[in-house]
């Protein structure tokens, strides 16, 4: 290695960028310098070679050591650290403008700390959190069922499902005996030509989706078992909203938001290719879509009231809104946008190679750049994760890993060529324990595929419950383990096939269909998906199931229920269509085209119908009476 590769790696190491790792497959990689060039750039090393790097650690060194204090410090259980409290010239002011002692015990909050020494002052942000998030006073056990809304179709729906049409089951659910309905994110997307309906590429997760909207009874015939149509739904809402004002005050970020979706519709969609002067800073009227604006004003308003609107409801059937915390955005939303500072430019999120994506992924969206985000004591993380806890009885956060990395892909490199990059985890983690303790909502971390050990970690410290995958455990070549009463229960998701398909191998014919999966590799893939069925099947029936034998879908759900039901899970939740075994899962990772239309995928008929099919309700009533009997 030259001694401006050593440096290099040193450069990296100090930014929190890996220059090895482990990938999916178990194998070492030794990041390449022109990986580590192009992930130093982008956060903000001024280097162009290897042989720069020498210069840029002293720069980063010297301005690291001109601070007296951290941008952003955590007060766990609001105790200040007393080496920052007992600094000379420090000061600290609450997020109220009132001052306290620095002896005392802070409140929850992010509070003002400035530190005045050598003619000037620093200032940091301090996160006040308790160590442990909120719980129910009560942690009952409990179940509940997960879906996409727009797909939830009742006889009185448009174009795609409502607020009134989740309301239909919650509504059902509570009859059932169940607590929760989760949902997958309700945040907006782009859905007038050309439509992007990915629930976890939002244009923002400040705001919501304005097709949520509960219209009235509309009764469109829809005729078949057609892609859910996005654009018409968009229409519809429009239509709904023509001629109406906003008729209460319009706070500035909604102002901001409505007047970039207003410049989108006159200038296009992709704002990098906007004039330099329709900046977040500078964006001339005369770059507005009036109509655009006054829309998207009107639409987040009316969703907003609606949803806080379900609050009542829901408290008195006793069921929980669970949602979900996407991981990013997309690179053409308002977010990259409005905070060009916080996103890296030229480099995306995704993963390395595993043993479902052999090539690796890349899931499109702009990362937040750490240092950027901790300069500004991650105002932007907090508003988006309190913006979705308010609504929330429950928060899922999607890939919970990105608390404390993320993969980074520079633009024209292959997938596998990226390499991972820290986040503050102490920070980030107490960020979500306040929006807990404010919002009283409980979390749950997505910790599927590849956990770091100090994720493993954070999750008990914190009192965040994991994930466990019925599907995954079975196939994880060793005997089934149990879930424990540290993970939400869950036969699959919706990033899996359902529980039907899973059995079928439906999901393997389709990967080889959309070249997701070498043919070459099609028959081990079977092979492995025969012995997982049955060791799922074994250990839930109570009698050996070899691979070759045929596995009934139908009696192993209703086992499968039985078993999670009568777990230590603390929370069983079940994707609702398994429960009348739909083989077609709502999105296949990876995919996505007209031969492929992830996240338009109705149910297998209306919601109200399938709702009252015996066998439907009495497998939710099996769960119940598992969680019941324990």
């Amino acid at each position: 290695m030259s001694s401006a590769t050593r440096a290099l790696h040193r450069l990296a190491t100090s930014l929190g960028v890996a220059t090895t790792y482990v990938d999916g497959l178990g194998r070492r990689v030794d990041v390449s310098d022109d990986t580590l060039l192009a992930v130093c750039r982008s956060l903000g090393a001024p280097l162009e070679r290897p042989d720069e790097a020498s210069d840029a650690l002293a720069a980063g060194a010297a301005d690291a050591e001109r601070r007296s204090v951290p941008r952003t410090v955590v007060a766990w259980d609001g105790r200040l650290d007393p080496v920052v409290a007992t600094a000379p010239g420090v000061s600290l002011a609450l997020e109220d403008g009132t001052s306290v002692a620095l002896t005392d015990t802070l409140p929850p909050g992010r509070h003002r700390l400035a530190v005045a020494g050598d003619g000037r002052i620093d200032e940091a942000v301090v996160i006040a959190a308790p160590v442990r998030t909120w719980r129910r006073p009560d942690d009952r056990p409990g179940w509940g069922v997960s879906a996409q809304v727009t797909a939830l179709r009742t006889s009185r729906s448009r174009s795609v499902a409502d607020l009134a049409d989740l309301m239909t089951l919650c509504g059902w659910v509570a009859d059932r005996g169940g607590d929760l309905v989760t949902t997958l994110p309700l945040l907006p997307t782009f859905d007038s030509p050309p439509v992007e309906p990915s629930p976890y590429a939002p244009v923002s997760r400040l705001f919501w989706s304005e097709l949520l909207l509960d219209l009235g009874d509309a009764h469109v015939p829809v005729g078949g078992r057609v892609p859910l149509d996005h654009g018409a739904a968009s229409a519809e809402v429009r239509r709904a909203l023509d001629g109406h004002a906003p008729s209460e005050p319009v706070e500035a970020e909604l102002a901001r938001y409505a007047a970039f979706r207003g410049a989108q519709a006159r200038l296009g969609r992709d704002w990098r290719r906007w004039p330099a002067d329709a900046g977040p800073q500078h964006l001339d009227r005369s770059h507005v879509d009036a109509d655009e604006e006054r829309f998207h004003v009107l639409a987040q308003l009316a969703t907003t009231r609606q949803l806080e609107a379900l609050r009542s409801p829901l408290d008195r059937i006793g069921v929980r809104l669970g949602l979900d915390l996407t991981v990013g955005v997309h690179p053409l939303g308002y977010d990259a946008w409005s905070r060009p500072h916080l996103f890296a430019s030229g480099i995306a999120v995704g993963a390395p190679p595993d043993r479902g994506f052999p090539s690796g992924q890349s899931w499109g969206f702009p990362p937040v750049l750490p240092a950027a985000s901790t300069a500004e004591g991650h105002a932007y993380l907090a508003a988006a994760i309190g913006h979705q806890a308010a609504m929330a009885g429950l928060l899922r956060l999607d890939h919970v890993m990105a608390m404390r990395r993320l993969y980074w892909i520079p633009d024209g490199m292959e997938l596998h060529e990226g390499t991972y990059v820290d986040y503050p985890i102490e920070e980030l983690f107490a960020l979500l324990s306040l929006a807990s303790h404010r919002h009283r909502c409980e979390l749950v971390g997505e910790n599927l595929g590849t956990v770091p050990d100090d994720i493993e970690a954070a999750l008990p410290r914190h009192g965040i419950r994991g994930m466990y995958l019925a599907e995954f455990s079975a196939a994880a070549g060793s005997p089934v383990a149990d879930p424990s009463p540290d993970e939400v229960a869950l036969i699959d998701t919706h990033d899996t096939p359902t529980l039907a398909g899973w059995v079928a191998g439906t999901d393997i014919d389709e990967r080889v269909r959309l070249g997701l999966l070498d043919p070459g590799a099609e028959a081990g893939e079977r092979t492995a998906r025969a012995a997982a069925v049955a060791a799922l099947a074994s250990h839930v029936g109570g009698s050996p199931v070899t691979p070759t034998d045929v596995v009934d879908p139908a009696q192993l759900l209703e086992r499968v229920l039985v078993w999670l039901g009568g777990s230590t899970s603390p929370l069983v939740s079940i994707w609702l269509e398994d429960l009348w075994l739909e083989v077609e899962p709502v999105n296949v990772p990876g995919s996505g085209s007209a031969d492929r239309p992830n996240w338009q995928r109705p149910l297998a008929g209306l919601l109200d119908e399938l709702l009252l099919d015996p066998e439907v309700r009495r497998r939710a009533e099996l769960l119940t009476a598992a969680i019941r009997g324990r």
